[in-house]
């Protein structure tokens, strides 16, 4: 299974640790998958920065990498303030 990531531009520094282990040993949100398919990070990425103007253009690059499916992380939900347009970018994709 091949996958994407998208993260909340505010952590662009961000080397993907916890996504990288979560994704690996199915934790969190990667733990719809199951442990017998291996998964592939194939694109990681940041939103771009408010209003999220990469978000509209990097899915489908990650999709030309053959992602399956894209995943925001963490940082949209349990950031400091949240994103407000996590919803629009759920619906976008």
């Amino acid at each position: 299974m091949k996958i994407g990531i998208i993260i909340c531009d505010r952590y662009r520094n961000c080397a993907g640790g916890k996504c990288f282990r979560s994704a690996q040993k199915r934790e969190g949100a990667f733990d719809i998958y199951d442990k017998d398919i291996p998964l592939e990070i194939v694109g990681y990425t940041t939103c771009g920065g408010c209003p999220g103007g990469n978000v509209e253009y990097s899915p489908e690059e990650m999709v030309k990498n053959g992602a399956e499916a894209i995943h925001f992380a963490t940082g949209f939900i349990v950031g400091y303030p949240p994103c407000p347009y996590i919803m629009y970018f759920k619906k976008l994709l």
